[in-house]
């Protein structure tokens, strides 16, 4: 009898799991199920709101998606959301992930700890996690290029540092600057190399990407994240085609 009832027990612990993970993979794949032709717009949020963080942001608000732009002063982020309109907001790292379902993550690489520490359960809920945040000595320190070499590039390391999380890597090598400029280009779209792991996040990252008129091209795994920042040799503005070429020579 005490065997029956612990197999119970099990089989209810099971059958409970089960059903926690599939209301996990639901809530995620919800964003999944509205692409394709008329799909319908997705909330984005966006941890920083710098330079590179108001330039992608203000292209999804263009795009017709509604964003929620955040930092420690989102007060600050008054002109910038008044001059997108009404698709336009600002609010805390908390307010905007939870309004969210796409998440930008773009903050100094020194930041990613602390918001991994804060958020991290929260954006492991996420149908994906944009990660356009790279170390750079000068800003973030010898000691996080270090750690982040040591995991195999900024693409393992973020995943490290955010469990659970769908990433994929974009935007890393383009300056802010020139993004609008690039976006919708005439003849040949630009391409934007991207790095994933996870097949469905690598789709939904490339239906958005292209709705804000530039070219998806999967170049492998996080672990070639490493390739997706400066001055390397998938850095700067190339088409579709010559990022697949020059990926083809990395390993």
């Amino acid at each position: 009898m005490a065997i029956a009832r612990a197999t119970r027990r099990a089989v209810f612990r099971v059958a409970g799991s089960a059903f926690a993970f599939g209301a996990l993979a639901a809530g995620r794949l919800a964003a999944l199920a509205q692409s394709g032709a008329g799909a319908q717009p997705l909330k984005i949020a966006t941890i920083g709101a710098g330079r590179e963080g108001a330039a992608l942001g203000s292209l999804f608000v263009k795009a017709g998606h509604p964003v929620m732009f955040s930092s420690r002063h989102p007060e600050q982020l008054k002109d910038l959301v008044d001059g997108l309109g009404s698709l336009a907001s600002a609010g805390t790292v908390a307010e905007a992930i939870a309004s969210a379902a796409v998440v930008l993550l773009v903050v100094p690489y020194s930041a990613v700890p602390e918001i991994a520490k804060e958020h991290g359960a929260a954006l492991a809920k996420k149908s994906l996690v944009i990660d356009v945040s790279y170390p750079i000595a000068p800003r973030d320190g010898e000691d996080v290029v270090k750690w982040v070499n040591e995991q195999g590039g900024a693409g393992l390391a973020t995943a490290r540092a955010l469990p659970g999380a769908l990433i994929v890597r974009a935007f890393n090598a383009i300056g802010s600057t020139q993004l609008d400029a690039l976006a919708h280009r005439q003849g040949e779209p630009v391409g934007i190399p991207i790095a994933g792991d996870d097949r469905d996040a690598l789709t939904l990252a490339s239906r958005l990407i292209k709705e804000i008129g530039f070219e998806p091209v999967a170049v492998g795994g996080l672990a070639m994240g490493k390739y997706l920042v400066p001055r390397t040799p998938l850095a700067g503005v190339h088409t579709a085609d010559e990022i697949r070429q020059i990926a083809a020579t990395l390993k």
